[in-house]
């Protein structure tokens, strides 16, 4: 396919996603048409382009997360679950042959028991990867999900077998970030530097109120503190979308904001700009007037031409396919190799797929393999953990990263507090956050009258950012990550 034509072939997709989105809303007399319009080519240039995503297996362990914080633009979502052809899941995580989300579905959203509910849910839509309905919840929800990420990279990761290193997108407006907790998981998200993040920012300046300058003034970008931040200045350009992207995959040490000005209810002659895109139909008449600008057929309902559909399918749903099959390849190596590890609670064998496995569940044979038990020894991936001993004389366990006196039966609850160096080696993140823990519970006692300034001195002592804590990053960033933290604490 030549230059001139493939860029038809985008924008033919693109004004699909726009126009479903805007008759599905007037259809149902009900939603949020704007921000579906306005962001069609971002979403678009991610899934087609970038999202390492198998529609064919939603559920398979190493794809990555799209999280629509911005729930009210649920039909964005909605469209791109129909168009790619996303296959259904059971209850039971089985995955269907049947599609997700039907053309039928998208006329029935907003309605009782309907596939396309006002706000996308999990578990009840395939390709939902949470539920998102306040505001503030997705990006929340989206740090949890990057730290689950580098938390499975530190534990199943092997030298030659990187299981786990995806990454996790998240599309926010002002909305979201004009929440409190947003602030707070930005914060966290940048303290642990979860390279595997991106957030897309909409500032596209409009609330359901109206202009955001009736109540929201403050300049975004400044909050991100520890983060790596990039703008895109037009939504519509497909190249600078795509090279923002490629800014996050190639930062190893911080998460990323993309900051994307966009126009709400672009196109719309009346609309565009304005609260009445916001949280309402456009109306018949600016509907037909809308795809007069897009060079769409006026009268056409629910239109997606075929060549979308095969476009979908030639590139994304290639790439994701082939992506999941050199994945799956591997599990079965990394099976032979790793036995002990392919069987632990956090994965179960499942039609030959990685797959949660549920905390505590009892077998024939007893506990799963590696169940914690109040007084059981620590997992294996921490007794690999190097650290100094304390010889002092309040007691002879009181050390952290060698963890053998937990081992041994000493309850962890009788540690004396120490101030000392960790130095957790390989251990990775689920070490560094014990240790974190641990200075914060010894932070609520009084026993010998320090206060927080000992804490806070125990803290600064504390390897915060430990080697092996993500899945990409390296020797050197990690080097130059503890140069930081050294430079930045008083």
């Amino acid at each position: 396919m030549d230059l001139k034509t493939q860029k038809s072939v985008d924008q033919l997709s693109i004004n699909t996603i726009r126009t479903l989105s805007m008759d599905v809303v007037q259809a149902a007399n009900s939603g949020h048409p704007g921000t579906p319009m306005a962001l069609a080519p971002v979403v678009y240039c991610l899934w087609q382009r970038l999202l390492r995503y198998d529609p064919e297996d939603p559920i398979w362990p190493n794809r990555d997360r799209f999280v629509l914080s911005v729930g009210h633009a649920s039909m964005l979502l909605y469209s791109m679950v129909h168009l790619t052809g996303v296959k259904s899941v059971d209850p039971d995580y089985e995955v269907l042959g049947e599609p997700s989300v039907t053309l039928e579905d998208i006329k029935n959203f907003r309605q009782l028991d309907s596939k396309c509910p006002g706000h996308p849910e999990y578990r009840w839509t395939a390709g939902v990867e949470t539920t998102t309905d306040p505001l503030g919840q997705g990006v929340a929800t989206s740090v949890g999900m990057a730290i689950a990420g580098e938390w499975m990279a530190s534990y199943f990761n092997r030298p030659g077998f990187e299981m786990f290193d995806y990454d996790v997108y998240t599309l926010c407006g002002d909305g979201d970030l004009m929440e409190g907790i947003s602030g707070e998981a930005a914060s966290l998200a940048g303290h642990l530097e979860l390279s595997n993040l991106c957030w897309i920012y909409d500032n596209n300046r409009i609330t359901i109120e109206g202009n955001t300058s009736l109540a929201f003034s403050e300049d975004v970008a400044t909050r991100f503190i520890g983060w790596n931040v990039t703008r895109v200045g037009d939504a519509n350009d497909l190249e600078m979308l795509e090279r923002a992207f490629q800014v996050f995959k190639n930062t190893y040490d911080r998460p990323t904001l993309i900051v994307m000005d966009s126009h709400i209810a672009y196109g719309a002659p009346s609309k565009q700009d304005t609260s009445g895109a916001h949280g309402e139909p456009l109306g018949e008449d600016e509907i037909r007037e809308t795809k007069r600008v897009y060079g769409w057929p006026e009268d056409a309902k629910f239109l997606v031409p075929e060549e979308v559909v095969t476009n979908f399918r030639d590139d994304m749903g290639k790439r994701g396919h082939d992506l999941r099959e050199v994945w799956m390849v591997k599990l079965e190596d990394y099976r032979r190799q790793y036995p002990e590890l392919a069987v632990r609670p956090g994965i179960g064998r499942r039609e030959g797929r990685l797959r949660p496995g549920r905390r505590g569940r009892r077998g024939a044979g007893g506990p799963v393999a590696g169940d914690r038990q109040r007084g059981a020894p620590m997992p294996r991936r921490l007794r690999a953990a190097h650290g100094r001993r304390d010889k002092s004389p309040r007691g002879k366990h009181a050390f952290v990263g060698d963890l053998r006196a937990t081992e041994q039966g000493v309850p962890r609850e009788r540690h004396p507090r120490r101030r000392h160096r960790a130095r957790f080696g390989g251990a990775g993140f689920h070490a560094w956050l014990e240790e974190v823990c641990r200075i914060g519970r010894a932070d609520h006692r009084h026993e010998d009258l320090r206060g927080f300034g000992a804490a806070e001195g125990a803290a600064r002592e504390v390897r915060l950012y430990p080697p092996g804590c993500g899945a990409r990053g390296d020797g050197a960033a990690l080097q130059g990550r503890e140069e930081r933290m050294r430079r930045w604490r008083p």
